[in-house]
């Protein structure tokens, strides 16, 4: 058999992109469960919603890119067999990550909700709602006619258009938070009378609704000089009351720095569950190897491969088999990473068998990504989570669990789930961790000498 190299590659090119979640039911979905602490988010969430006797409001938290958008829709799917109807929708369609507040996720919500069963409920509730607030927003980029003049699905139209404006046009962004802020009241019971109306009449036999806002993790972590608090607190700490007041079962994502932040607690405290997908363990906490979760990545790996029936296995198209598991380890078990250097190998090689230099070259890429995102305060910090498999609470380190730079595992012992910390595999060979490596262990070897 004839192989064109060029098609293989390309095949694989595409077969690993990072940013493509997986639909349910795709063969080459991998259950990790095992190798992340023993989280099966069917379980966790999907049962506590279905056993629940009142409407719940839930967070799933953990690294971007983790695969939490795959789980999510998992989830959704496992509800609409249980006769739920699932509305679900990603945040980033509707607000700036870079700059988002309370008020932009209730608009987001409202629009969806509206969008997805406004033919079985009668909208009026929020359209008064917005009919009372035009004449102060349609000078926001919205339209210039009447609200009265515009038929009803142009009434419904101009809170996708409120929401487009909202995150692409940041001169109108903080005049829209202000009229809507000062109403978010009448603004939620508008809502929430819809959703009671439509619930009486879900389509597809469904008896209950579940509302999952995904892509909030995304939101980067600012701090407050005045509040001295982050926006993260501000949202998800100071507005759960406004979060779980819709009349539905919800799930929001929220960024994995917040649960283990010093208000970790209060969030605990403060929603039904707070859940979380970590990465796949590639290593123990010793440094040993964590074969289980290289078998994981691997299976993701031969699994994607052979969605592309080529035909072909591991040893047809890599000259060394180190090459896939260097891949996995290097990872450090997170699956966007893993997807992103499988697709710059292929990019970079030129023929079949993928050379080991191909995959040099992709971790060298990936590796300047991570170099350039430390800034050079915070390789001591790095250096010390290192050393210490542990991350304290504070802003620093919080930033860098959002930046990947310090990544969380679960470690199962006596049926327990315990979090710890690492650095990112791919910064321990950049030379400005290694000095500050070698500083905090001639330290201690200096102290050792006292």
């Amino acid at each position: 058999m004839v192989i064109d190299s060029k098609q293989v590659l390309k095949g694989i090119f595409n077969a690993f992109d990072p940013f493509r979640p997986l639909n349910v039911g795709d063969p080459a979905y991998v259950n990790c469960q095992e190798v992340r602490g023993n989280n099966d988010i069917l379980i966790k969430l999907g049962t506590e919603i279905e056993f629940s006797d009142r409407m719940t409001c839930r967070i799933y938290t953990g690294h971007r890119g983790a695969g939490k958008t795959t789980e999510l829709l998992r989830l959704k799917k496992y509800l609409e067999d249980n006769h739920f109807y699932v509305v679900y929708f990603s945040a980033e369609e509707d607000i700036d990550v870079l700059d988002a507040q309370y008020t932009d996720i209730l608009l987001a919500c409202t629009r969806h909700l509206l969008q997805d069963l406004k033919k079985s409920a009668n909208p009026d509730s929020l359209l008064n709602w917005l009919r009372d607030r035009w004449n102060a927003l349609k000078d926001l980029a919205l339209t210039e006619i009447a609200f009265d003049s515009l038929s009803i699905e142009a009434q419904i139209a101009q809170f996708s258009k409120l929401t487009t404006t909202l995150r692409a046009i940041p001169s109108a962004r903080q005049k829209i938070r202000q009229e809507v802020d000062c109403h978010t009241i009448t603004l939620t019971n508008a809502l929430n009378e819809f959703i009671t109306e439509a619930k009486c009449k879900l389509p597809n036999q469904s008896t209950e609704l579940v509302l999952i806002v995904d892509s909030l993790d995304r939101i980067v972590p600012v701090y407050d000089e005045n509040s001295k608090r982050l926006n993260h607190e501000q949202i998800f700490i100071d507005r759960s009351e406004q979060l779980k007041s819709l009349n539905c079962h919800l799930i929001y994502t929220c960024p994995l720095s917040l649960r283990y932040g010093d208000q970790g607690t209060v969030l605990e405290q403060s929603y039904d569950n707070v859940d979380s997908l970590p990465m796949i363990m590639v290593r123990k906490p010793n440094g040993e190897v964590y074969d289980p979760g290289i078998k994981k990545l691997n299976e993701m790996i031969v699994k994607r491969i052979e969605s592309l029936n080529l035909g072909l296995s591991l040893e047809d198209i890599f000259e060394d088999q180190n090459i896939v598991r260097e891949l996995c380890l290097i990872s450090g078990g997170h699956t966007r990473n893993l997807m992103f250097l499988m697709k710059t190998t292929a990019r970079q090689a030129q023929n079949l068998p993928i050379l080991v230099s191909a995959m040099q070259s992709a971790i060298s890429e990936l590796r300047n990504t991570y170099r350039t995102t430390v800034r050079e305060t915070e390789w001591s910090l790095l250096a010390e989570v290192y050393r210490s498999k542990k991350k304290p609470n504070n802003f620093a380190h919080d930033k860098l669990v959002h930046s990947r730079c310090i990544v969380e595992y679960h470690l199962v012992e006596e049926g327990n789930s315990i979090p710890w910390y690492d650095v990112h595999p791919l910064i321990i060979d950049i030379d400005e961790f290694q000095q500050e490596l070698r500083k905090k262990q001639k330290v201690t070897e200096d102290k050792s000498h006292e």
